[in-house]
């Protein structure tokens, strides 16, 4: 189990037009060849929107990019057609394909806190896709064919327990709250990636969020 802790993330965004964006990853100017990518995962970024700031319009390719709202409310606009707002709960995947272009922006008068994931596709090419799931449940694992991984949403109580999925690697991020994944104590914004473990459990010390990506080599 590799962890690393919130405070390690790299510092990126636009402070000045009320964008703050915390990298897990190595990530364009903050380039780190030891960290790249952990199996699918090319992104776990952290992002911060002050009321009314945002992206402007801009392309991804080859990506497969799940959104993950912590708090407030975003407004996604696509190339393909797609207007939406995505709420805490929803599950957004975004398939890149061969090429989008899409905005995102707080239009709320309210901050703004969301997760943002990158996986690498297993085929390059294709055509984009959109899919919006509300208020997924924590019994619900929402499937990433074209990554080939598998997203699990633990919401646990102080003292409730969730096995880990016995998975030839799984990547944890820490929404909210504290909570012990075997002999370590991970708090927001801590992840762990995890090699090959089994038996596995995360046990909530306060009320706690979890996202786990499940991933084959």
């Amino acid at each position: 189990m590799d962890v690393r802790r919130a405070a390690e993330r790299y510092r990126g965004g636009d402070p000045e037009a009320g964008i703050d964006t915390r990298h897990a990853f190595s990530f364009g100017p903050h380039y780190d060849p030891d960290n790249l990518r952990f199996g699918a995962v090319i992104a776990c970024n952290e992002e911060r929107l002050a009321p009314g700031a945002g992206f402007d319009e801009h392309p991804h390719s080859h990506t497969e990019i799940v959104t993950w709202v912590v708090e407030g409310e975003l407004t996604h606009r696509d190339s393909t057609g797609h207007e939406t707002r995505v709420r805490p709960g929803d599950v957004q995947h975004l398939g890149a394909a061969a090429g989008v272009r899409h905005v995102e922006r707080n239009d709320t008068d309210r901050p703004l806190t969301f997760i943002q994931m990158w996986l690498a596709p297993l085929e390059p090419g294709g055509d984009p896709s959109y899919e919006i799931i509300p208020g997924i449940a924590d019994s619900t694992p929402y499937a990433v064919p074209g990554a080939g991984a598998m997203l699990h949403v633990r919401r646990l109580a102080p003292g409730e327990r969730t096995a880990v999925p016995d998975a030839p690697q799984v990547y944890v991020h820490v929404v909210r709250g504290e909570v012990r994944l075997g002999e370590e104590r991970l708090g927001p914004g801590d992840s762990a990636r995890i090699t090959g473990e089994e038996g596995l459990a995360a046990v909530g010390i306060t009320a706690t969020e979890l996202l786990l990506w499940e991933m084959a080599p």
